[in-house]
């Protein structure tokens, strides 16, 4: 955005602002993203540009799919000036609303997704062609994207305007490429702390990572960890290994078992667990499996030596809860490492919805170095995938 010349020129502007939403109330549960693109937008305003923010809400037939209103206010609340909402998209309303503005005024059109042709996934080219893009195109000189969270979707609002106008990173997703791309060059040791239920898309980054020298050893919990276990030949013991293959994790367990083969040495599996015995955490060891009872966390001897391996790394990444963190009894595993990651010297990254709640409330987040907003933007990167958006910024949009 340094380069881009928008004094009194219409700048369309593609945010993630997709919020968890009350159903009943229609009220905003957490604002975090509304507020993570707020600098893009003050910086334009500032700059003297007429500011026109597209932006989506939940998808057709959800239960949070609805109007932008309530972001409308409050985004205004986060700005601390009027964000106009425009119950439009490519209307007569919407176009009057933009057609009318003054530079430094910014508004906000409808649910993007209300559009039938945004849910399209093709070629950026294709999509300029579609009738949203034309039409709010002609109306605007300039287009910015701050919509990192959504970097990893080919649709028309996120990479169709960048054939037809020149096209610039907003300050967010400038913030995200950089810190992200500290995870796929790191300096080294460097450390990936992969859990949660994700398994498949963890086990795409563990082969990126591993595979590519990027990472030294990876760290696993949560049914990632479970998964290796399984695949060093673990039995779980009936309630864990049906959670398992209930979820179609046998494929994975023995794509995991591969892994373990061509990776000696540099992935870690827990060396003990916590189990929930009615409702209380107790610990176990490896030799005390199978157990008939859930695992639900990483044991303190794990918390340990993970905790260890992080103090002496120069970069640490973390994608998804060791354990159940919701519940305070399940916590120590997640919350144990977070804290080692925070009183660590190294450059730390955490990503995911799950990972940023619970560093949330173990109430490091402030000494994370980079907490990224994307949830499959995010794992899309660290797999080494293309993310259309970045590929469209790349080019720098129409001349």
């Amino acid at each position: 955005m340094d380069d881009a010349q928008v004094k009194g020129k219409t700048v369309l502007v593609r945010v993630d602002i997709n919020s968890p939403v009350d159903p009943k109330t229609g009220e905003i549960l957490d604002d975090t993203r509304i507020r993570e693109c707020a600098p893009t937008l003050r910086e334009l305003v500032h700059k003297g540009a007429k500011v026109v923010v597209l932006a989506h809400q939940g998808r057709p037939g959800s239960e949070d799919f609805t109007t932008l209103e309530k972001h409308s206010q409050k985004l205004s609340e986060v700005l601390g000036s009027e964000v106009k909402y425009v119950p439009d998209i490519l209307g007569p309303t919407a176009e009057s609303a933009i057609k009318s503005m003054q530079p430094s005024e910014i508004v906000l059109l409808e649910n993007i997704r209300f559009c039938s042709e945004e849910p399209l996934n093709r070629p950026p080219e294709q999509q300029a062609q579609t009738h949203l893009v034309r039409r709010l195109a002609a109306l605007a000189q300039i287009y910015v994207n701050d919509a990192f969270a959504a970097a990893h979707r080919s649709q028309p609002s996120l990479v169709g305007f960048g054939v037809l106008l020149p096209t610039y990173a907003g300050r967010l997703m400038e913030r995200e490429l950089k810190g992200l791309g500290r995870a796929l060059s790191p300096e080294h040791p460097c450390i990936y702390v992969l859990g949660g239920v994700k398994v498949d898309d963890s086990l795409t980054i563990v082969e990126n990572v591993l595979g590519k020298g990027i990472a030294d050893q990876v760290l696993t919990g949560g049914l990632v960890g479970q998964v290796f276990l399984a695949a060093a030949g673990r039995d779980l013991g009936k309630p864990n290994l049906q959670q398992l293959l209930e979820g179609e994790y046998e494929k994975q367990i023995e794509r995991a078992k591969q892994m373990l083969g061509t990776y000696t040495g540099k992935i870690k599996a827990p060396r003990d667990l916590v189990v929930d015995e009615a409702g209380e955490a107790r610990e176990i060891k490896l030799e005390e499996l199978p157990t008939e009872l859930k695992i639900v966390d990483i044991g303190s001897r794990t918390v340990e030596e993970y905790s260890s391996i992080v103090s002496r790394a120069k970069t640490v990444v973390a994608n998804g809860p060791l354990g159940v963190f919701e519940k305070p009894n399940f916590a120590r595993g997640t919350f144990g490492v977070l804290k080692a990651m925070a009183e660590s010297q190294a450059f730390t990254i955490i990503g995911g919805g799950h990972m940023v709640a619970a560093a949330r409330v173990a109430g490091v987040v402030g000494r994370i170095k980079h907490v990224s907003t994307g949830g499959g933007a995010c794992i899309s990167f660290l797999s080494g995938e293309r993310l259309p958006v970045v590929e469209v910024l790349t080019k720098g949009g129409a001349t």
